[in-house]
């Protein structure tokens, strides 16, 4: 079935490598429910969420693309979830704001099996997508250190470097400067594992206990939270969330397309310049972000740190049936989780290191170029400071082709960027943001 002979492989290396790549990944079990709680999400809710999402997006990985590339809960989409959609509109509720992503995971399937996604990916400028990247890895550290109190409110200049004798930030520093020692020595699971060290230390200097205890039967406390599509779509409508719907699905795109080649190039997967069974793959990625908002999670993204896997020998979808399987375990530590989320300090340092490796973007952006760097330096600076990633997408798009016609280049720019930047101005003009 995964035809392991073929890719020069055997279930043993397979296995192991599923291990691995579980294991680089699974802090996002514990980042996702802290995260999504903030828009008022019931912790348990998004838990389980988030592993059924995680769940059927790598087991249609597996079994239809034969790839070992795991799907889950993207980092940055569930921050703009809640800071950006949620907690900037009063009259939106997690409720209706899932809506929008069930909606964008419809938009997403219909595009992967149609040419419609291949020119939607190839109209955008490479430095746009960079800045996109960048920017929500920026928004994303910020969100981190603010949430341990290394960075505070300031009257006059908005933010100041908090205290640093705090229990919160001491934590915070010490769980960082273990996660940093981990992947500099190129420990696979650093992440996790720095979460494990630091919510021993908090243990046992009092910060952390376990009241409920370790395991317990997992469940919804709301069960389904899109049940009926139709709702959803009416939803969309009546609070006029186009551009939240665009932007999960533009950010979607342009992040799970770039991960799987990146991924797949990496493990010699790629037949010349092309992603054999893409369709399949990108099927993936939507239909988790589908039934992710029906249970009540973020869109979901492939994940770069599949590429932890590929380095161990990970070539098939024998390698994300194992993450699978061990998704599925992780199901029954609910208490566990939950009572490590309750000290922020702890996940905290997994939001700023993956702030600082997708900001790692930014080196491609071409900075000698003005009309290129602006719009997407623009998206970088607009994100954290409106705390809004549709915002820094928005500013990008408008900018982008504006500075084309001055130079004169205006027919380099792809006709849907014009429409792009026609509708996003529309919407910071006239829409309510």
């Amino acid at each position: 079935m995964f035809k392991l002979k073929e890719h020069a492989t055997d279930p043993k290396t397979e296995i192991l490598a599923g291990i691995t790549t579980f294991l680089t990944m699974v802090y996002i079990v514990i980042v996702n429910p802290i995260i999504l709680s903030d828009a008022g999400v019931p912790f348990d809710q998004v838990f389980l969420a988030t592993i059924i999402a995680a769940v059927a997006g790598t087991l249609w990985m597996a079994l239809f693309a034969n790839y070992p590339i795991a799907i889950a809960p993207g980092m940055g989409l569930n921050a703009y979830f809640t800071y950006s959609v949620v907690g900037a509109h009063d009259d939106i509720s997690y409720l209706v704001a899932f809506s929008a992503v069930f909606v964008a995971g419809i938009v997403f399937i219909l595009l992967s099996l149609t040419p419609l996604r291949k020119k939607l990916i190839e109209a955008i400028p490479q430095n746009l997508k960079h800045g996109i990247t960048a920017g929500i890895g920026l928004f994303i550290a910020f969100i981190g250190l603010r949430l341990t109190g290394l960075i505070q409110s300031h009257p006059t200049n908005l933010v100041q470097l908090g205290d640093l004798h705090s229990t919160s930030a001491l934590l915070a520093l010490t769980g960082l400067a273990v996660t940093l020692i981990l992947m500099v020595l190129n420990v696979h699971g650093a992440l996790f594992i720095g979460m494990i060290v630091t919510g021993l230390i908090a243990y046992f200097t009092g910060q952390l206990s376990f009241q409920d205890g370790l395991v317990a039967l997992p469940h919804l406390p709301e069960g389904l939270i899109v049940a009926n599509p139709l709702t959803a779509f009416a939803d969309v409508f009546q609070y006029g969330l186009y551009a939240v719907v665009f932007s999960f699905l533009l950010v979607t795109i342009f992040d799970t397309t770039g991960t799987m080649i990146g991924v797949a190039q990496q493990a010699g997967l790629m037949k010349g310049n092309t992603l054999p069974r893409a369709r399949q793959a990108l099927l993936a990625d939507s239909i988790a972000t589908t039934i992710g908002a029906m249970f009540g999670t973020s869109p979901t993204s492939a994940y770069i740190e599949s590429s932890a896997g590929v380095s161990a020998g990970g070539r098939t979808g024998l390698t994300t049936l194992t993450v699978s399987i061990l998704f599925i375990a992780s199901a029954f530590f609910g208490p566990l989780v939950s009572a490590v989320s309750g000290i922020s300090a702890i996940t905290a340092p997994a939001l700023i290191i993956v702030g600082s490796l997708m900001m790692g973007s930014i080196s491609q952006i071409k900075w000698d170029q003005l009309d290129e760097a602006f719009p997407a330096f623009l998206i970088i600076l607009s994100m954290p400071l409106t705390s809004s990633i549709a915002t820094g997408i928005a500013l990008g798009f408008i900018s982008y082709p504006l500075l084309k016609v001055v130079k004169g280049q205006w027919k380099q720019v792809h006709p849907l960027v014009y429409v792009f930047a026609v509708l996003f101005f529309y919407q910071l003009a006239f829409l309510p943001h």
